[in-house]
């Protein structure tokens, strides 16, 4: 099973966050990015909300660190460790934005981005943005395909129901000739979306016989069998891990999550300090590789 982190500080959600994130910085992200990197961990993530309205902030957080500098930052300081938007909500660009602006994050990088996309949930937010919320499943399905067509393109040419377009040139694109998406989310029309147009599914907040259900019935569809190759299915902990003090129960669950058939964990940590957390990455790493 690959590893990645839920990369801690970048987003701060209510209580589910140490208290040192609090006012930490950029420092103390490229320490854990830069640690997690050297221990062979896969990718460190960064979510994206631009303005999140203060009557749900208590909820939904209130701190969430714009990916593209973010990442331009921490790939200037890294090689290897892929970088994963943890998601980009589709319906907030135009797809030959995110081409330019990830494409270029891409070149820079040494072809090492990971598109992590999603629909999108917060009305508030596409009305201030003047985005469609409505029709943003729909619109979503066809900026994904559109990016599909255009990623890698210097001149890219894509018409569909909502985005059409050709005669332009996007330079710099991104150098990976296929870069990976994932599609974030919880529900039916998420996985139908990963398995009909990405190469990944990243759910969240789904007890273990949910993910395993939904994950069945998507076998038996006529688009999984259509399929090049496997999904990749990103998990995240149903709470915390503690690998040092529980290397056991850490194991175990990473053993369940395989049987599930979850490829890939995003790890969020019990932590206390960013040396605490550099400990925790290292425990994770150990118990992994007996796994």
């Amino acid at each position: 099973m690959r590893l990645g982190i839920v990369t801690p500080v970048l987003t701060r959600l209510p209580r589910a966050h140490a208290e040192w994130e609090e006012t930490a910085g950029i420092t103390e992200v490229e320490r854990v990015v830069t640690e997690a990197e050297r221990l062979g961990y896969d990718f460190c993530t960064c979510s994206e909300h631009v303005a999140v309205p203060v009557d749900v902030a208590d909820e939904r957080g209130a701190t969430y660190w714009d990916p593209l500098p973010t990442f331009g930052y921490l790939a200037a300081r890294t090689t290897t460790i892929r970088l994963a938007t943890f998601v980009l909500v589709l319906g907030y660009h135009h797809p030959l934005a995110i081409a330019k602006r990830y494409g270029t994050l891409d070149a820079i990088s040494g072809g090492r981005l990971v598109l992590g996309v999603g629909v999108g949930s917060l009305e508030e937010e596409f009305v201030l943005l003047g985005a469609e919320f409505e029709a943003r499943g729909a619109m979503a399905d066809d900026a994904m395909r559109a990016l599909r067509a255009s990623l890698s393109q210097g001149e890219p040419r894509y018409d569909g129901d909502y985005f059409t377009y050709g005669g332009f040139v996007v330079e710099p694109c991104a150098v990976q000739a296929h870069v990976p998406m994932w599609v974030g989310g919880r529900t039916a029309r998420s996985l139908r979306r990963a398995v009909e147009l990405g190469d990944g599914w990243a759910p969240f907040g789904l007890r273990s016989a949910e993910l395993a259900g939904m994950l069945e019935r998507a076998r038996a569809t006529a688009a999984w069998a259509r399929r090049r190759s496997p999904l990749e299915v990103v998990v995240q902990s149903d709470r915390p891990l503690d690998p040092s003090a529980e290397p056991e129960r850490v194991g175990e669950q990473l053993e369940r999550y395989r049987e599930l058939g979850a490829t890939t964990l995003a790890a969020r940590f019990v932590h206390h300090s960013p040396d605490h957390y550099c400990e925790q990455l290292a425990a994770l790493a150990e118990v992994a590789a007996s796994v």
